[in-house]
């Protein structure tokens, strides 16, 4: 992947992590339960960081830090994705797909701990 791609990419989860956030606090705020709403942040929350995390990591050009940035794409999709459709549309069985989305969160940090204090060659 190229660093322009993560950084769109980045860029572009972090416009729908705003937009979707307006969403909620203005839209879904009055149908749905605290603990709906919360499961909604907790999405937006993950989103946000990760946009950000990704433009960092492009920004960076550093390629061995890339590797990263396909695990917090799937993470972004997988967990924050699953919490909104979840939230939205009442689909209990799209939750179960969160935890392989926070999986995929952890290997990306792991991921850039382990390339950050390897040793260049």
């Amino acid at each position: 992947m190229q660093k322009n791609t993560i950084i769109a990419i980045g860029a572009f989860f972090g416009f729908l992590g705003v937009a979707l956030g307006a969403f909620g606090a203005h839209i879904l705020k009055n149908s749905f339960t605290p603990e709906q709403l919360d499961n909604y942040r907790t999405g937006i929350q993950y989103q946000l960081v990760h946009a950000v995390v990704l433009v960092s990591l492009g920004f960076s050009g550093i390629q061995k830090y890339f590797k990263s940035a396909y695990f917090f794409i799937a993470g972004t999709i997988l967990f924050s994705f699953s919490l909104y459709v979840y939230t939205i549309f009442n689909l209990k069985f799209v939750a179960m797909f969160a935890p392989f989305g926070g999986a995929s969160f952890m290997i990306g940090w792991i991921l850039l701990i382990v390339y950050a204090l390897k040793k260049e060659s």
